[in-house]
């Protein structure tokens, strides 16, 4: 296996295994989203110690980039490479912008606060948002490549 073939097969891993949590959530709104407090609150405690899969989006946006610029001057594949990559920083964004705060406000849902609903949706259509960007994101680099001409 080439080195790109290689770097070409980690990214799609790592995007892969990034994507697996989020579509999680994903699929798991329309039965939480109405739940009462005292429900919801156990139901979030399923995800205790997911944290640790936000290592995977890091990997992943260190090798689509890598990717990028590995595949520089090819064009399409280029391009989706980059698409990828800007996928995970959007991610990450909206990641640092809703789902972070409301973790903090709730104490990792471990505390009921008078806006727990507001946050609750917050965290929700947060995590939804971002299995579809994710989503993107493995779709751009399986597209980077299946373009790329074999090394």
């Amino acid at each position: 296996m080439s080195g790109l073939r290689a770097l070409q097969f980690v990214a799609l891993v790592l995007t892969a295994l990034a994507l697996a949590p989020a579509g999680a959530h994903l699929f798991a709104l329309p039965n939480k989203i109405q739940l009462p407090a005292d429900q919801y609150f156990v139901t979030q405690g399923i995800y205790r110690g997911w944290a640790v899969l936000g290592v995977l989006l890091f990997a992943a946006l260190a090798a689509t980039l890598a990717l990028a610029y590995a595949v520089r001057a090819t064009g399409a594949p280029f391009w989706f490479a980059i698409a990828a990559f800007v996928a995970i920083v959007l991610n990450l964004a909206i990641f640092f912008a809703w789902t972070y705060p409301a973790n903090v406000a709730t104490d990792n849902w471990t505390h009921i606060p008078a806006n727990w609903e507001h946050l609750s949706a917050q965290w929700e259509y947060s995590h939804a948002a971002n299995a579809v960007i994710l989503f993107v994101a493995f779709c751009s680099v399986a597209l980077s490549t299946l373009l790329a001409e074999r090394a």
